[in-house]
């Protein structure tokens, strides 16, 4: 099968902290007299850190795979696909590309905010390499996929973050390109366009093209990738099929936990401080009995007054399978004012079967244009493991959820 991404040992550092000096003319002579002095002595500045975004990474993509690159936010994803579309140089090691390139990375990348809609197709267009001709050849189509019909003379800036992303994604879905990188956009926008983008992105994979895929959303990585890569602080810890790289994630990168605290962040309107989970009102432990009530304790910071906003809590399974999701929508004050507040959670006995799952908590704020998500530690809040100390499960049965029900069967004659 033809190799068309092949990466040899990629490195990528950035330098962090030390002091930064204005390059005038006085500054370079007197550094030029120095630098023998500091050679020897090896006076440097020892506030400078070198950090490396990529380490020593290579691996090559077959034509027509569908790759997932997961792994905690820091790990390397978004750097790693940066270098791969050429939008910044490796610090080491070379990367090949056989065929013609697209990236969705950063949100509407290319746009320019003045222009409308219409003239950010046939600019976002041009730049991704679509010539005129294609590009009016496959308008009617973008439009119509992004949904923005009636907002298309008016200029991006007076878009929401939903309708600008919709309208990106939509630009570079439509390019037909050999390869496609995509970071985190599928997140992004209604449930609607949601699964349109995913059902799109399935159609490009069956058309035989090369995509790299990356998402913190496991139910979409296990639905879309024939392969991942699990990157943590910038090397690769496995690659392999998608199902054992998602259980190699979510085992090696988080423990299970019964109580996380976060240090307090006034820059945020709303901040989950600490999360517990518990049988009942027992200790925090991150093992629970399924035989008794699972209760799940969210307290969390209002830093300035905000209205409509909402606290949820998700429950996935360790392969991204959403069991549970949970919002305080239906009884939210239309006001939160400044102030501590906990959301409580209690699950009834039986109800999840025994199983390692996985927390993640957040809180959904509106501001102008769009809802921005505050989220807890970056996505994940922890795991946890579910077991039936009372083996009740292994009598009556298995599944996702476990509530102990039997058939009542009856002699009909």
């Amino acid at each position: 099968m033809k190799t068309v991404i092949e990466a040899r040992n990629l490195y990528k550092s950035y330098d962090i902290g030390g002091k930064v000096k204005i390059g005038v003319l006085r500054d370079t002579i007197i550094d030029t007299f120095k630098y023998p002095y500091r050679l020897l002595f090896k006076k440097f500045n020892k506030d400078k850190i070198t950090y490396k975004a990529l380490n020593g990474i290579s691996f090559k993509v077959n034509q027509g795979e569908v790759l997932g690159l997961i792994g905690k936010n820091g790990a390397g994803k978004s750097t790693l696909l940066k270098v791969l579309s050429k939008i910044t140089e490796p610090s080491g090691g070379e990367v090949r590309l056989r065929g013609r390139v697209s990236s969705l990375i950063e949100v509407g990348t290319g746009f320019h905010l003045e222009l409308t809609g219409r003239e950010n197709i046939y600019l976002n267009g041009a730049i991704l390499g679509m010539r005129k001709k294609e590009i009016e050849l496959k308008f009617d189509q973008i439009v119509e996929f992004s949904g923005i019909k009636n907002y298309l003379d008016v200029p991006v800036k007076r878009y929401s973050s939903g309708m600008y992303v919709r309208l990106a994604f939509a630009v570079a879905a439509h390019l037909d390109t050999d390869i496609l990188l995509v970071d985190e956009v599928l997140s992004v926008g209604d449930a609607d366009f949601q699964q349109k983008s995913l059902g799109k992105v399935k159609d490009i994979a069956e058309s035989g093209r090369t995509i790299i895929f990356v998402s913190h959303n496991m139910g979409v990585i296990s639905q879309l990738c024939t392969r991942c890569i699990v990157l943590s602080k910038g090397k690769i810890i496995f690659d392999g099929k998608t199902n054992e790289a998602i259980a190699n994630y979510l085992s090696k990168e988080y423990e299970y936990f019964g109580s996380r605290i976060v240090k307090k962040d006034n820059k945020k309107i709303m901040q989950i401080r600490k999360v517990t989970i518990s049988n009942s009102n027992k200790t925090p432990s991150g093992v629970l009995n399924i035989s008794e009530p699972i209760k799940i304790n969210i307290v969390f910071d209002v830093n300035k007054v905000v209205s409509g906003s909402v606290i949820y809590a998700n429950i996935n399974s360790v392969e991204g399978v959403l069991i549970l999701k949970s919002t305080d929508s239906l009884n939210i004050p239309k006001t939160r004012y400044k102030g501590k507040y906990r959301s409580v959670l209690e699950l009834p006995p039986y109800l999840i079967n025994s199983g390692k799952y996985f927390l993640s908590l957040g809180c959904e704020v509106p501001q102008k244009n769009n809802i921005k998500v505050e989220e807890f530690d970056h996505l994940d809040a922890f795991q946890f493991e579910c077991v039936d100390k009372s083996k009740a499960i292994d009598e009556y049965g298995s599944g996702i959820i476990a509530p102990i029900y039997q058939l009542n069967t009856q002699k009909l004659k």
